[in-house]
């Protein structure tokens, strides 16, 4: 019987923002650390997809070692590619200038690297790549896009990560500039969670 599902993030913004998304399912939704995993996993996927994979495999494997064969593990792998940086900083963007890189630091950059180049060459989409291991093995994937462009300067407070410099023209703000329920019904990661959302309750029944 599945009594949950176990989230492969210890980041308190996604899980609010899983919890919000997945609320229909009905289930408990738990992050790894609160199920009792600490593990680091080494995501050397080539894509965003692959990364997600490796990491809810993981997690999966650590709690059938602890006697958890029950629960749904779910990982996602997420990024920003900007096309005038030849999809920069793509699958290595938590990594981008050093993973303890302030993202107020990382952003001031990017927009650094794009000066003058105009909006038309500006357009960049955050990918998001959701990954679950039901508890029979079998896996199921998602992968969504949200585009935009890279504004100018860093605005807003309602996002984290590069939210703040991702322009969004039909809102004419940034993503971290809009609602929370704004950017939820748009974004990659809440497109692919409800993608991911159906697929579970077809599999469920």
């Amino acid at each position: 019987m599945v009594m949950r599902i176990v989230f492969a993030t210890g980041n308190k913004d996604k899980m609010r923002e899983i919890r919000q998304i997945l609320g229909s399912l009905g289930m408990e939704i738990v992050s790894m650390k609160e199920a009792g995993v600490f593990e680091d996993v080494e995501e050397n996927g080539t894509t965003f997809s692959e990364n997600s994979v490796i990491k809810a495999s993981a997690i999966a494997n650590k709690l059938h070692e602890l006697g958890d064969n029950d629960s749904i593990v779910l990982a996602d792998d997420s990024g920003l590619e900007i096309d005038a940086l030849g999809g920069e900083p793509g699958i290595y963007s938590a990594r981008y200038m050093g993973k303890d890189t302030p993202y107020p630091e990382k952003n001031a950059k990017i927009i650094e690297r794009l000066e003058g180049v105009e909006d038309k060459d500006r357009t960049a989409r955050f990918v998001c790549a959701v990954s679950a291991v039901l508890p029979n093995g079998k896996v199921l994937t998602s992968v969504k896009t949200m585009e935009g462009i890279i504004g100018h300067e860093i605005a807003g407070e309602n996002g984290f990560g590069y939210d703040p410099i991702f322009f969004l023209p039909q809102f004419g703000k940034t993503s971290a500039q809009i609602s929370p329920e704004e950017k939820n019904s748009i974004s990659h990661r809440g497109k692919a969670l409800r993608d991911m959302e159906e697929l579970l309750a077809k599999e469920l029944g």
